[in-house]
């Protein structure tokens, strides 16, 4: 998206806290400014929040900003209440609606009202709003978060480039089936679930792997560091830990499964599954039911419905000959619909009529 904005006449600052050392360099390499701010990743203590407003009104002021473009909760509500004080333009991009809008939780059902109010003040003056899916734009006009008149669009999910992940051909006939979960390791995206297949299917069919990408979560949904070492250890999972070739695991494995009750944007985890051409596991939920044609390239389960998750997976161990078909189905909707040249084209387009 950057290079699409710095290719469009634009230049472009980031700012972001906590900036590692490598990313900023990336960034520096292509000509991007970038700023440290300071933002919490997660909670609310409103002096820290107000903090965050003030320093990016700072930085819009000082660097004179002539549009800001704010994604994931925290960014756009502070990013556009610093954009409202300074008369600044917003685009804003709601990636998904996360853990406080999941309702697994009491906190979350109390942070999704604190956050309903935040957002409803905080986009109320912006140029434009772009969501991931139609369900959470219904959701924010059902909510009272948007007025009717609130300029709304809707474009698939950050895309994926899909050179970067490459499709691979996977005539798959023998029974030693690889399914692989990639994912921040948090209760709402489905790690338990995961981990409760693998232990009911291992048995039953002990040549099939169940691979877990990702990191332990400091979140208090974080799943038990012990349960994953010990399923590791009896090699009824395979824990890689973070991995930044992500790719190189997707290509040599069979299934994609993400089995999330989070409020999704459009899982780019996912995406990249697509490109690759891998069937999906996934829940009919919003941002993941948009990726997958039940029956097509992929198979639809109820969130939190273990039993459910159990027989998609079945499915594919009865039935490998269904996978190379269903890879191929992925990588096509992917080229149609999540290509990141035409997302990013949408967004530009947006950002061009909404100045």
């Amino acid at each position: 998206m950057i290079k699409s904005f710095m290719a469009n006449g634009y230049k472009v600052f980031a700012g972001a806290p906590n900036f590692q050392d490598n990313t900023s360099q990336a960034l520096s390499d292509l000509g991007v400014v970038t700023i440290e701010f300071p933002l919490q990743r997660t909670g609310l203590n409103p002096w820290k929040d107000l903090l965050s407003v003030l320093k990016i009104r700072n930085i819009i002021i000082k660097n004179e900003i002539d549009l800001l473009f704010p994604y994931t909760i925290k960014p756009v509500i502070y990013g556009s209440l610093a954009g409202r004080f300074t008369g600044t333009p917003v685009i804003s991009l709601i990636t998904g609606l996360g853990f406080t809008f999941s309702k697994s939780s009491i906190k979350a059902r109390v942070l999704q009202k604190v956050t309903e109010v935040l957002y409803k003040l905080a986009l109320s003056k912006n140029n434009a709003i772009i969501f991931q899916n139609s369900d959470d734009v219904a959701l924010f006009r059902e909510k009272g978060i948007l007025n009717k008149n609130q300029n709304t669009h809707i474009v698939d999910g950050s895309g994926i480039h899909l050179e970067r992940y490459p499709f691979r051909e996977n005539n798959k006939v023998s029974d030693k089936i690889i399914f692989v979960f990639v994912a921040r390791l948090i209760r709402e995206k489905g790690a338990d679930l995961f981990m409760d297949a693998a232990q009911k299917l291992k048995t039953e069919f002990p040549k099939a792997e169940f691979h877990i990408i990702g990191n332990i979560d400091n979140s208090p949904s974080s799943i038990s560091p012990n349960r994953l070492s010990e399923l590791n250890e009896r090699k009824i999972i395979t824990y890689h830990g973070f991995k930044k070739n992500v790719e190189n695991y997707l290509t040599n494995s069979d299934v994609f499964v993400l089995p999330t009750y989070y409020r999704e944007g459009i899982p780019r985890s996912i995406l990249e599954a697509l490109s690759i051409g891998m069937p999906i596991i996934t829940t009919n939920t919003p941002g993941c039911k948009e990726t997958v044609l039940r029956n097509e390239n992929g198979i639809l389960v109820e969130p939190k419905q273990l039993n459910e998750l159990i027989l998609g997976i079945r499915f594919f161990l009865e039935n490998p000959a269904a996978i190379g078909p269903m890879g191929n189905r992925s990588r096509k909707l992917a080229e149609k619909r999540f290509n990141v040249d035409i997302i990013n084209d949408m967004i530009l387009k947006i950002i061009n009529n909404n100045l």
